[in-house]
């Protein structure tokens, strides 16, 4: 089956709604406000959806991939943004090497993780 496919668009949840949104402009995305519980965040050809919907189990269990052109730059990047000084809850995990790439993390302030990585080149 061909799919075609344009994007994908995750939906997360979200701890204390109002800081998430900050939390992401922060990040750099642009928001779109779809509902008054739910927003569009893209950054370039990539979004998610943040709900003001807060589930412990799904939202400890949400993980998230975003693959960039150069770890080293957006480490550098995440690092000057100071997230984790703004925002209670927020780490930022350094760069780590694997058999198939690289990736430093970030959880958000209600525990998203998510990966910034690159694939090693074959």
């Amino acid at each position: 089956m061909e799919h075609n496919a344009v994007s994908i668009r995750p939906f997360i949840g979200a701890k204390d709604f109002d800081l998430s949104r900050r939390f992401y402009h922060d990040l750099g995305f642009t928001e779109i406000v779809l509902f008054d519980n739910m927003s569009l965040f893209t950054t370039d050809a990539i979004g998610f959806y943040l709900q003001d919907a807060y589930v412990k189990d799904w939202v400890d269990n949400t993980m998230v991939f975003v693959e960039v052109a150069d770890v080293d730059e957006y480490w550098d990047k995440l690092e000057a943004l100071n997230l984790s000084a703004k925002y209670e809850g927020v780490r930022l995990i350094p760069i780590s090497n694997h058999d198939w790439g690289r990736e430093c993390f970030l959880h958000d302030p209600s525990g998203i993780l998510w990966h910034f990585g690159a694939f090693a080149k074959k």
